[in-house]
């Protein structure tokens, strides 16, 4: 008998907590049902994955300057000797595994400024190489959303097609993969993947405290041209909302989901010079959750953010900036409490925190039930993709050296 190999892929480790609360909770599943499994990482930031996790992991790219802006001619050379390499590394290192996964994150959309020739094109590296060397690669639990530039729209849709397992976290990723020509009638929807961590136990409520989640936001792929307009209007527009609540007596928690979005916090406490605003430094979703989990409410951008003020039953606001985070929002019974991130009007906001803190009581009611229902649901998910993947036997397995 020997034990299945499984790798587990994409940009962990790099400093996005909600990737690694992904990966974590893959992993935790793993290790209950599958604890002879051998695994290991194809990843952004292989140190951090190792030491965090105790897994083998390999750096995703030859290049070490993957994702810093290259205009000397060397540079440009590099990354081009770069993409010819990384399909020899990403098919070596598929072939030596039984089932790849990609948890969760949002693969396969460009809500965020993305290059086709970034991520898409590694994604379509794996998801071919898998398909060609007869590995399974699975798409658990990953976003998706329309994408209008041709050729990261046409890496997706081929790794989307070329995938032996796609699941997605809401209705609006499958029906925008299946609008690009995936067919998905056999495609589940489930919770995303952070709802499946445990939620920290022991926290007090701090009276008073309110948590805001910011984010180093300039607007997606389709707003380069005014990504400027957007991250100065959405800084503003925080800053005006944290001063006042200040003003109003209260404490200000300043939350991040990913390091880029120390940036934005530097200048709401510049700006509101006072011993009130206070910032977490979280190293996990867990952390977070603990932040979100001792305040009275919650104002939240990045969408695992979101996620764990919800999974800590915090009345939350959102700021959105994509249709997944209203999506979130509606399932979990908060769909009104929604504000458009691209266009923060400060009073407006502060009119929509008044009317959430009304509700406090009956929505931290509504959360706990809807809960409850999504732990339920992602659990059953989680085991049939067991089922799926993963054989009940390995005594004929390829070689280690194939």
């Amino acid at each position: 008998m020997t034990p299945v190999r499984v790798g587990v892929f994409g940009l962990l480790g790099s400093g996005n907590l909600g990737n690694d609360g992904s990966l974590e909770a893959v992993l935790d599943h793993l290790r209950t049902a599958h604890p002879d499994a051998r695994v290991d990482a194809l990843c952004g930031g292989p140190e951090t994955v190792t030491a965090r996790y105790g897994i083998p992991a390999t750096r995703l790219h030859w290049n070490r300057g993957e994702y810093r802006t290259a205009s000397r001619v060397g540079a440009v050379a590099a990354k081009g000797a770069g993409k010819l390499v990384d399909i020899v590394r990403t098919a070596a290192w598929v072939r030596r595994h039984d089932v790849v996964i990609v948890p969760g994150m949002g693969v396969l959309e460009a809500t965020l400024p993305l290059r086709p020739w970034g991520f898409p094109y590694s994604l379509f590296l794996l998801c071919a190489s898998g398909r060609l060397l007869g590995t399974k690669v699975a798409l658990v639990g990953v976003g998706a959303a329309a994408i209008r530039d041709p050729a990261t729209r046409a890496l997706v849709r081929w790794s989307a097609r070329l995938a032996a397992h796609r699941s997605y976290r809401d209705t609006q990723s499958r029906d925008a993969m299946r609008a690009m020509g995936v067919r998905t009638a056999r495609d589940m929807v489930h919770p995303d993947l952070a709802f499946a961590l445990p939620t920290p136990e022991g926290t007090v409520r701090q009276e008073g405290t309110v948590c805001v989640g910011v984010m180093d936001f300039h607007g997606g792929n389709d707003d380069r041209a005014r990504a400027d307009e957007i991250h100065r209007r959405y800084v503003d527009g925080v800053i005006s909302f944290v001063r006042y609540l200040v003003d109003d007596g209260r404490r200000v928690r300043l939350l991040t989901g990913d390091d880029c979005d120390t940036t934005v916090v530097d200048a709401i406490r510049a700006a509101v010079d006072s011993p009130q605003v206070t910032a977490a430094e979280p190293a996990s979703l867990t952390h977070l959750m603990r932040e979100t989990a001792t305040a009275d409410t919650v104002v939240a951008t990045r969408y695992h953010n979101l996620i764990c003020a919800l999974k800590s039953g915090t009345p939350t606001l959102a700021l959105t900036y994509a249709a997944k985070s209203d999506a979130l929002m509606a399932r979990m019974g908060l769909g009104a409490y929604c504000h458009s991130a691209r266009e923060v009007d400060a009073d407006r906001l502060i009119d929509q925190f008044r009317a959430l803190e009304k509700r406090s009581t009956e929505l931290r009611q509504t959360l706990a039930e809807r809960n409850e229902a999504v732990a339920r649901e992602l659990a059953d998910h989680l085991t049939r993709m067991s089922t799926a993947l993963f054989p009940t036997s390995h005594a004929a397995a390829r070689p280690e050296d194939r």
